[in-house]
């Protein structure tokens, strides 16, 4: 686990100004902060670097001449700091919409916490981490509507829609590349890169299926089975998927480490406030926290027996994750048949999709003769 994090803004006449350090007792010698700002001064653009000092590794993430803002992730000798340059990528803008000290010892620790157990993070947590960002969001939405759009034109757009919002382009763009979202590649006839969506992207509540099927399999006495599934059917009669709901999951349930554990838990089966104890070797240290926000976020439902066990059990689960953009043939058509276009723009973009449709056929068959084997 890293050992903290420091903000340090660089002012030409005075040097190295720190607005805030967590924790408090991180100690970055004035030498090193000269050294980090010499390294990403060489190469003038924002971006990350790295440097091995002492027992330590140094991850710095530089926002570019403009606000001069550095975030300095201090790490143990054994860590990669590579593994956290999306992670400090993602905690710059709110860093760089908060920079009074006082906003910033209230944000840091979250923030810290967050980053740290970023290598460690799943596919369905880096997608929510994806999700949550607003300028992600952002250009996805606009992705699944035109389908392709040039880097250029999507600065000019950004730019205009967030004038005080702080936007490392190239880092983001890099991001959504490697999730597979988006692919880059240049077009003859247009000047700038062009971007194509390649995966959309779905988030939706759902039933616990198995859980609800066989809840007895599942560890719930079957003289509360009755009551468990009228919840979760009464739940589900007035549930409507909304984006606020949807980022509510993300923020307080995917991206929380301690309540994403007990989650991965309650996933398998019922279980007991003692069985959830035992999760405080694996970071869960509040758990009554925990359960309270499952509860209030109607994520888990609390069951008792007749001798007053609490069984505590899934009412509705969370479902993130991608999908072949079939839709995006009818868009290519209209712009097509509407001359909106650049024709080898359109070109690429089926060829793309035709990639993407056999890269999951593959999977898909790869998958399936798996199986076929454990079976015999």
């Amino acid at each position: 686990m890293p050992l903290g994090i420091e903000i340090m803004h660089w002012d030409e006449r005075l040097g190295a100004e720190v607005y805030c350090t967590y924790p408090d007792t991180l100690d970055i010698q004035e030498k090193t902060l000269m050294q980090l700002y010499s390294q990403h001064e060489f190469t003038g653009d924002s971006g990350m670097v790295s440097i091995m000092t002492g027992s330590t590794n140094i991850a710095s993430y530089y926002t570019g001449p403009e606000t001069a803002i550095y975030i300095i992730l201090v790490l143990k000798i054994e860590e990669d700091g590579d593994t956290f340059e999306e992670g400090l990528v993602e905690i710059s803008r709110q860093i760089m919409s908060n920079l009074d000290t006082e906003t910033l010892r209230s944000i840091l620790p979250p923030l810290f916490q967050r980053l740290s157990v970023y290598p460690s993070l799943n596919p369905e947590q880096k997608l929510a981490l994806i999700y949550s960002s607003e300028v992600k969001r952002m250009i996805l939405k606009r992705m699944h509507e035109e389908i392709i759009l040039t880097k250029s034109e999507l600065a000019i757009w950004l730019k205009d829609q967030h004038k005080d919002m702080f936007v490392d382009l190239d880092n983001i763009i890099t991001s959504l590349i490697k999730a597979n979202l988006v692919k880059s590649s240049s077009v003859k006839g247009i000047s700038s890169d062009v971007l194509f969506l390649a995966k959309d992207t779905m988030m939706i509540r759902k039933p616990p299926a198995n859980l609800f099927k066989d809840p007895v399999d599942h560890h719930l006495p079957e003289s509360l089975k009755a009551a468990y599934q009228g919840e979760v059917r009464g739940f589900f009669r007035n549930y409507k998927p909304s984006e606020d709901d949807n980022l509510l999951m993300i923020d307080r349930i995917i991206l929380n480490p301690q309540i994403y554990e007990v989650l991965k838990l309650l996933r398998e089966a019922f279980v007991t406030k003692n069985d959830i104890e035992k999760l405080r070797k694996k970071g869960v240290d509040d758990v009554d926290g925990v359960l309270r926000d499952l509860w209030q976020t109607k994520m888990m439902g609390v069951f008792k027996d007749a001798q007053e066990t609490e069984y505590y059990g899934l009412v509705s689960d969370f479902y993130i994750g991608t999908y072949y953009p079939r839709h995006a043939l009818n868009t290519i058509r209209h712009q097509y048949s509407h001359n909106v276009q650049n024709p080898n723009a359109l070109l690429k973009a089926i060829e793309i999709m035709r990639e993407e449709y056999r890269a999951i056929e593959k999977a898909k068959k790869k998958k399936e003769k798996k199986s076929e084997e454990i079976v015999i």
